[in-house]
């Protein structure tokens, strides 16, 4: 998809070749999921070479999921906002936290895994501190704009100072005004991220949609420079 992964585990004694099939995982992800590779399931879907019920069933079950969300968000998060379907805003945070279960399985216990805007975190970085996990200022690329100490987490930011305008009010069809960036906390990352893009694409109305999420959390950077975040987000720096 066109992003660098990063993958951090502290622990000894992990399974020898836990990193290379998690690596493999996120390869398969992207040659069924992209939106760029004529011959993955989505693209074959959009150019009607593939019918969904002939789709392998981590394609079914990621549409499914996608259109739950969709529903929750109040069609502000759509697969298809743009025309064609386009499940990425979902499929990274999914495939992230996929990542994250297989390492687990392996025996690790305190890792980062990030990819773009996404991060999953389990455990601690060292023996009783968090991992400290940053938020991308959105105007000053090496500065952050928070840092959030998190345990067991998974953090997901969505803007346009990164990919430009490519987030769009499926409501409108334009960009949404007033804000620069929302980030997401909460138990799994594929959520946090479809709720981030959500967020983010209602505009000024996301802080009081994301006011009333439950088990998830989230703080928005606002045009005029306002950071607003709901009661819960985790210890932040």
């Amino acid at each position: 998809m066109g992003i660098p992964v990063g993958i951090d585990v502290r622990d000894e004694g992990v399974e020898p070749g836990a990193l290379d099939r998690a690596f493999a995982w996120l390869r398969g992800v992207d040659a069924t999921f992209s939106t760029y590779r004529a011959d993955s399931a989505i693209s074959r879907l959009n150019a009607g070479t593939l019918a969904l019920a002939d789709a392998v069933p981590e394609v079914r079950a990621v549409l499914a999921r996608c259109e739950t969300l969709r529903e929750r968000t109040r069609g502000c998060f759509d697969v298809r906002a743009r025309g064609p379907i386009d499940p990425s805003a979902f499929v990274k945070g999914w495939a992230v936290e996929g990542v994250a279960s297989m390492l687990v399985a392996a025996g690790a216990r305190n890792l980062c895994v990030h990819a773009g805007g996404d991060v999953r975190v389990r455990g601690e970085r060292a023996p009783d501190l968090p991992w400290r996990v940053g938020i991308q200022h959105p105007h000053l690329r090496d500065r952050t704009a928070a840092v959030l100490h998190a345990r067991d987490l998974a953090v997901a930011t969505s803007g346009a100072y990164e990919r430009g305008a490519h987030i769009v009010d499926p409501r409108t069809g334009e960009p949404p005004e007033g804000v620069l960036s929302v980030t997401v906390v909460g138990p799994d990352l594929g959520t946090a991220d479809a709720y981030a893009t959500a967020a983010f694409a209602m505009g000024v109305e996301g802080p009081t949609w994301t006011a009333g999420l439950a088990d998830y959390e989230a703080l928005t950077i606002l045009s005029d420079g306002r950071v607003l975040s709901t009661r819960g987000v985790p210890d932040v720096e």
